[in-house]
């Protein structure tokens, strides 16, 4: 493992503003907006409190939000063939996905600790130390499948390309995954897709942190069964790259 090319890399996003503006903001904000938009949706629900459920959403949605934006920083370095003339210096595959991987890590942590912050502060949720520590780190752990899609898009796609992939993607996971909206609003039909997809499983991390009756063992299951699954697409692009130069 080139412990420095990993140093580089994370230094790298910390410093982009846009990120972590991203990071902070746009979950936060889509929190405090819903909190008061919907929160006549859980009314009689079996107590459920909707901030509470909701905090699990968008922290699950802001974690992805900005995992998969690494994507954007690969396929610019495919472009600029600066990923071709890192393929002939000592630096390993897995040390240059490993650290693209890293980054979109780092990233992600913030956005949901923002989530959890407002939550706490602003609408008042009210959880044991170990709750809010299953928020944040069980809704990290699980955001390393998203930070696997963002390194596949962006091995796939151009640089006029990945921003619109990128894009498309937040909107399929965040809306039919039934994180950027409570899924209780969906028709029928709608909620059956959010259960094939991992953000629906992402933000199930978030609902048992704080007491639902929502199966956080099987969604550990899920995001693990698609962590594997694109890694090994990760990989396979990356071998099938290296073979053109």
């Amino acid at each position: 493992m080139n412990s420095g090319f990993l140093l580089f890399e994370v230094r790298r996003v910390v410093r982009a503003r846009k990120f972590w503006i991203m990071a902070f903001l746009f979950p936060t904000l889509m929190y405090l907006i819903q909190a008061n938009l919907f929160s006549g949706l859980f009314e009689g629900r079996g107590g459920v409190d909707f901030r509470e459920h909701l905090m699990g959403n968008l922290a699950a949605f802001g974690a992805f939000f900005v995992a998969l934006n690494v994507g954007t920083r690969v396929a610019i370095e495919r472009s600029t063939g600066w990923q071709r003339q890192l393929r002939i210096t000592p630096l390993s595959a897995p040390s240059y996905l490993v650290a693209k991987l890293s980054a979109a890590m780092v990233v992600a942590l913030p956005a949901i600790a923002a989530v959890a912050v407002v939550g706490a502060l602003v609408e008042g949720v009210r959880l044991p130390v170990g709750g809010w520590l299953y928020l944040v780190l069980g809704i990290w752990a699980g955001t390393l499948p998203f930070a696997l899609l963002g390194v596949f898009i962006g091995q796939i796609a151009t640089a006029e390309s990945v921003q619109l992939l990128t894009s498309m993607s937040h909107m399929l996971l965040g809306i039919l995954g039934g994180a950027l909206f409570p899924s209780v609003a969906f028709p029928g039909w709608m909620q059956a897709v959010s259960t094939v997809l991992p953000s629906r499983w992402l933000a199930e991390i978030g609902h048992a942190a704080v007491g639902e009756a929502a199966n956080g063992p099987v969604a550990a299951v899920v995001l693990a069964g698609w962590t594997v699954v694109l890694g090994g697409a990760v990989v396979l692009r990356y071998v099938r790259d290296s073979a053109r130069v």
